[in-house]
């Protein structure tokens, strides 16, 4: 499969989020991706739902839901309501997680389970069959413009020998300091997803900039 990548409004200006929807609609990305933090599980707030309510009339491309949240099962139904087409937890804050994929795939979205850049990726073992997406953090969660975390890489290869070993089709998204500098190492790792902010939305041309992400080839050696 093709890699897949996600343009993330979190680094959007958010007076012009209208224009930072269509020039994503005008351009070779397959996902919206869409952080939703609460001040509690990460320090930082964003948007919510009735920004995704607004988003999703402006678009047919998927919209890739990122919940920073607490009790991220209270709100299953209402961003289904408001139009996530994949929504994703934290293990981190999913005492119950099982239950809580289940709510989701219920509602008919995808679900995904997203992983802090500490927790050991051996704790995905029993979830990974049941979910269609791993968030893996490779920046602390809860700020864009960060810096990636070098040891994702190895961490990526692991996740990626674990979703065979347990027969799982869950695709790897990478979340934070995506660059045009070290998206191949990430993608020649095992990753399926680039989830890019800065990148796209910092460049001169994002619309060149998601190009140039998508028709990486994973398979051509740089020095």
């Amino acid at each position: 499969m093709k890699h897949l990548v996600a343009p993330s409004i979190l680094s959007a200006n958010f007076a012009y989020l209208g224009d930072a929807i269509q020039l994503i609609n005008d351009s070779e990305a397959d996902w919206i991706h869409v952080d939703v933090m609460d001040g509690r599980f990460v320090p930082n707030i964003t948007l919510g739902p009735p920004i995704l309510t607004s988003i999703r009339p402006l678009t047919k491309k998927t919209l890739d839901v990122h919940l920073m949240i607490v009790e991220p099962e209270k709100f299953i139904d209402e961003f289904k309501k408001a139009g996530a087409d994949i929504l994703s937890v934290h293990i981190e804050a999913c005492p119950h997680l099982h239950r809580v994929v289940q709510a989701i795939k219920e509602t008919g979205m995808k679900a995904g389970v997203a992983i802090n850049p500490h927790t050991n990726i051996n704790q995905l073992e029993d979830i990974l069959p049941d979910i269609d997406v791993v968030c893996m953090m490779s920046v602390n969660p809860g700020w864009g413009g960060q810096k990636f975390i070098p040891g994702t890489i190895n961490r990526i290869k692991k996740l990626k020998a674990l979703i065979k070993q347990t027969n799982s089709k869950a695709l790897i998204e990478i979340d934070g300091g995506v660059t045009m500098e070290n998206a191949h190492n990430i993608l020649k790792a095992g990753a399926d997803v680039l989830i890019a902010g800065n990148t796209v939305f910092k460049s001169t041309n994002p619309k060149e900039t998601i190009a140039s992400l998508k028709h990486l080839d994973v398979n051509t050696i740089y020095v």
